[in-house]
């Protein structure tokens, strides 16, 4: 079936394209190449089709990093446009995280115009000649599934609909369409499109059912089996049959640098981070969605042990080096994967004391982790500079149902009580900084009846362009709670020096060269600035109530907010 669209130019058409898709929002940061765009816009706005949404971003970090973050709430990709080269130069730190992220998105930027000629759309700048690259794509090739150039536009609806299934096909990613001026605004006489996107995304995957029971059979007759994730919350639906496998088996579950909610940290058998404490005594361990799931510098499972890789890439190929043992590799979508094992393992059946004792070993050792946590936040409530793990206690305790916590070196992870999917999420594991200002904008909004806290660490901050993000809250009415933990440091590249040269000069003589910053810039006038409320907190028994007083601002008054926090 087709539907016709009386469009005039290929602008037109590839707006209409996106909104026949399902595209929500068009993230965009304009430049000259963007013209027939939007001429295109005002025509469709003027007929009353609203769809995709603008939304003018003043940052590309920015823009990418809010349909980043739209899509981690709501699964459905997006789309980014920015200028030519400089725009994708700009947005390729938020292209690696999506990437490792595996974040589908149809990652666009305008193309210098290819003539010098007469055509709608030629050259006629002088950026048009020294701005032009013989390769863009080369900037981001490697970091995205696909990349093409539309050469004409009666290929639109073929590479609209190949860009999309390839950016949703597990592992999913960003792909990259550039956009040459002239070929936009080439006329139309208007666009037949079928009602049905020509090319599907690949669907959900299992392994076999004899890799499933081989894995199952090696879990039942474990004695001491373990599970390490980082990222298995990526899907929500996940979690459940991650929890049905670990009671079943009395399974403990790590987190190696959780980038999502995982696993209910209430859970008796959630145990924290600290897998290398213990990895020395496994003999089946279960590598689920964890690129990095322990340092094998310092920690690795006996050699005997039996490692089972559960993942959509559980070998995670795109990584130039990775030598982490996978001796069952269960590629496919791992909520499939999980329950295929749980219903195996019931299946297979396993001793019930065993599992009962492990299950109360496990517990104990998780309450008294719990405790200590706890002791430790409590007994440096006086501290100054304030204490993360103090201030993140206290964060953790106002939190509800409603909130969502964005995470990039704001806070301490162990101290948040994350008991839900989808209301924690981290930096991606490729660590470009700033990542949590625009993703936290695009959950809002995807999710504009959630409470959205964007922690963010000073460093953080500024690479993720809080004045651009501070715009568009104000902007497109999306208030976001920002926590910026001002230390006044790099302090990735400070514990980078301190573990690398542990007796070195710079530890001797604590002078860490080209890694600190000011704790008196005053990040809370930025917020100000854009009709936000926002204070500085040095007193670390303001704590609470300035937290209270955020929470009002985003909650009941519905604007964005700040806190500056002053800590060590």
């Amino acid at each position: 079936m087709y539907n016709h669209a009386p469009v005039g130019s290929v602008a037109e058409a590839y707006l209409e394209l996106l909104a026949a898709r399902g595209i929500d929002y068009f993230f965009g940061n304009g430049g000259t190449d963007f013209a027939p765009i939007i001429e295109a816009y005002a025509k469709r706005l003027s007929q009353e089709q609203p769809l995709p949404k603008p939304i003018p971003v003043p940052h590309e970090v920015t823009a990418v990093s809010m349909a980043h973050g739209y899509t981690m709430i709501t699964g459905r990709p997006q789309v980014v446009m920015v200028h030519t080269v400089p725009g994708t130069a700009n947005a390729i730190g938020g292209i690696v995280n999506a990437a490792r992220a595996n974040m589908p998105m149809l990652f666009s930027a305008g193309r210098t115009p290819i003539t010098e000629g007469d055509a709608t759309g030629s050259r006629d700048g002088s950026i048009h000649w020294a701005q032009e690259s013989f390769d863009q794509a080369a900037m981001v090739r490697e970091w995205v599934k696909w990349d093409y150039e539309l050469r004409h536009g009666a290929d639109l609806e073929g590479v609209v609909d190949r860009a999309f299934a390839i950016t949703e096909s597990p592992p999913a990613g960003p792909v990259y369409l550039t956009l040459p001026r002239e070929v936009l605004a080439e006329e139309v006489a208007g666009i037949d499109y079928q009602t049905r996107s020509r090319q599907q995304k690949a669907g959900d995957r299992l392994p076999s059912t004899e890799a499933i029971y081989h894995a199952a059979s090696a879990l039942a007759n474990a004695r001491n089996p373990l599970l390490v994730t980082r990222g298995a919350g990526k899907d929500p639906l996940a979690v459940a049959p991650l929890v049905e496998l670990a009671d079943l088996l009395g399974m403990p579950v790590f987190e190696s640098g959780a980038l999502y909610a995982n696993f209910p940290k209430d859970h008796p058998l959630y145990a924290g981070a600290n897998i290398g404490a213990v990895l020395g005594n496994a003999d089946v361990v279960v590598v689920l969605e964890a690129d990095v799931p322990w340092t094998p510098k310092r920690h690795a499972p006996p050699p005997d042990a039996t490692v089972i890789g559960i993942g959509d890439d559980p070998l995670y190929s795109t990584y130039p080096v990775r030598g982490f043992q996978v001796d069952v590799n269960l590629s496919g979508t791992p909520r499939l994967i999980l329950q295929a094992l749980a219903d195996a393992v019931r299946a297979a059946g396993v001793d019930a004391p065993t599992v009962s004792a492990r299950t109360r070993t496990w517990a104990a050792r998780s309450d008294h982790r719990r405790e200590l946590e706890r002791s430790q936040a409590e007994g440096a409530s006086g501290q100054f500079p304030i204490n993360k793990g103090w201030f993140t206690k206290c964060l953790s305790d106002v939190l509800d149902d409603d909130s969502v916590v964005l995470n990039e070196l704001g806070i301490d992870a162990a101290q948040i009580a994350v008991t839900r999917p989808g209301s924690f999420f981290s930096v991606p594991a490729s660590g470009g900084l700033g990542w949590a200002i625009g993703a936290s904008l695009g959950a809002k909004l995807a999710a504009p009846e959630k409470t959205i806290i964007c922690c963010v660490g000073d460093g953080s901050y500024i690479f993720g362009s809080g004045t651009a993000g501070h715009i568009v809250s104000e902007a497109q009415d999306l208030p976001v709670l920002t926590i910026v933990w001002n230390n006044g440091i790099w302090n990735a590249v400070q514990s980078a020096t301190r573990n690398t040269y542990a007796d070195g000069y710079a530890v001797q003589t604590s002078n860490f060269a080209v890694s600190t910053l000011s704790q008196s810039f005053q990040y809370e006038l930025i917020c100000r600035a854009a009709g936000g409320y926002s204070e500085r907190i040095e007193d670390p028994a303001d704590v609470p109530s300035a937290l209270q007083r955020g929470l009002n601002a985003v909650r009941n008054e519905k604007r964005q907010a700040l806190l500056n926090v002053i800590g060590q």
